[in-house]
């Protein structure tokens, strides 16, 4: 008697948390009868822009940014931290690829407080390079080879030429977790068999990860660089990430934190040609 009434309570007991169980929104991802695993990525591609922003992400045309940057190594901060603006003009019909000028913020000393800008880093289409008063010099080749290849890889790049570019698959490969919420995951393989992985977080469609394995010619085995995306915030009608960590073989190599952005900033091509930045 005292094992059925004890049997019953425990069922009783647990009714309430079937029905709550019941109430949850489902985990599952969405299936579409007649869905191919290609179909499903591009449609997933699609959500993710339009979450983005839609035609206000795609038509940024320039992007400005203040904010600062720490270093890791082996995964354990350095100490360092570097203030930063940095001005973007993204590609165009007459600009094959993105343009990037950082100003490097340092300080001024006990005479006279505050920041100054003079250090840039300007980053062309296939080439880096670094100002200050001394003049201009190329940055080591291994820093522009890794910036360059990050570039290509960027979420922008894929959206803007890789979908489109002739052979290429856009599979869907499922549903995975990151940062403890559900994502799914979408791989674009070039022709050439290139790959870019990106996170999609299932329930905003936002991107939460970047993703791509390349042969390091150095030591002879693959890497793979993680771009992960946080706190995002709304401006001008974008979401934007304002942080943004990266890791090399699931080390933490650097965090961004930015504390304002812009977008659709005028920005005259001579900020963007090497012949004619200069410090003053």
């Amino acid at each position: 008697m005292r094992v059925w009434i004890l049997g019953l309570v425990m069922v009783c007991g647990a009714a309430p948390a079937f029905g709550q169980a019941h109430d949850l929104p489902s985990a599952m991802p969405e299936v579409r009868a007649g869905e191919s695993p290609e179909a499903r990525g591009r449609r997933l591609l699609d959500e993710m822009v339009a979450a983005l922003g839609g035609p206000a992400w795609l038509n940024r045309g320039t992007i400005y940014r203040e904010g600062s940057t720490a270093a890791f190594f082996r995964g354990q901060p350095t100490g360092n931290v570097t203030r930063y603006v940095e001005n973007t003009r993204l590609a165009s019909a007459t600009q094959p690829t993105d343009l990037t000028r950082i100003a490097f913020k340092t300080y001024r000393g006990m005479v006279a407080p505050g920041q100054k800008k003079d250090i840039f880093h300007l980053w062309t289409a296939d080439n880096g390079y670094e100002y200050t008063y001394k003049g201009r010099t190329e940055l080591p080749r291994p820093q522009v080879e890794d910036y360059l290849r990050r570039r290509r890889h960027s979420i922008e790049e894929v959206i803007r030429t890789w979908i489109h570019a002739p052979g290429v698959m856009i599979v869907s490969e499922g549903t995975t977790t990151q940062d403890r919420r559900i994502v799914d995951k979408v791989t674009i393989l070039s022709a050439n068999n290139d790959a870019v992985t990106i996170e999609i977080d299932q329930f905003t469609h936002l991107p939460l990860e970047r993703s791509f394995e390349w042969r390091n010619e150095q030591f002879k085995d693959h890497d793979i660089d993680e771009e992960a995306y946080s706190d995002y915030h709304v401006y001008q009608g974008v979401q934007t990430p304002m942080n943004i960590t990266r890791y090399r073989n699931g080390d933490m190599v650097d965090q961004e934190y930015f504390s304002k952005v812009k977008y659709g900033e005028p920005m005259a091509p001579e900020l963007f040609d090497p012949a004619k930045l200069e410090v003053k």
